[in-house]
């Protein structure tokens, strides 16, 4: 019922040799993957001069005035096209629910875009998905 080499009490998981004698994070490790630059603070794409570190939040407040909201009839999401002319721009955004607020994306993906968003008086690092969009228009 049990292998002979694994004790049946004290059996502590990370003592085991797949662990111990190996790299973790070495290349092409059975037991992990190598971690996703993208995920874990690599280098995100650079931000046109003057707006934000590269890939981060802008360095000034978004516009001081809050569009008018133009109606989108029939959609059901934002095309991931349609919202990625507005990376690294002011985008004023208009979420189904009423919500609404101003963003400044810096990634879109096929199902969301990420970015930050202005709490107010300052940006903070914020993900949505493409389908809560009703509208947005950028500056």
């Amino acid at each position: 019922m049990y292998h002979r080499h694994i004790p049946l009490y004290n059996n502590h998981p990370y003592s085991h040799p797949a662990y111990v004698d190996s790299d973790p994070f070495q290349e092409g490790n059975y037991y992990y993957a190598a971690p996703d630059e993208r995920q874990f603070g690599g280098m995100p794409p650079s931000a046109p001069p003057g707006q934000g570190s590269a890939g981060g939040p802008p360095t000034s407040p978004p516009p001081s005035f809050v569009p008018t909201q133009t109606q989108e009839v029939g959609a059901y999401a934002v095309d991931p096209g349609g919202i990625a002319r507005c990376l690294f721009r002011y985008t004023y955004v208009w979420l189904r629910g009423f919500e609404q607020f101003w963003f400044y994306p810096t990634f879109v993906g096929r199902n969301s875009v990420s970015g930050y968003r202005w709490t107010g008086y300052r940006w903070v690092y914020y993900g949505i998905d493409l389908r809560q969009i009703q509208s947005f228009t950028c500056y």
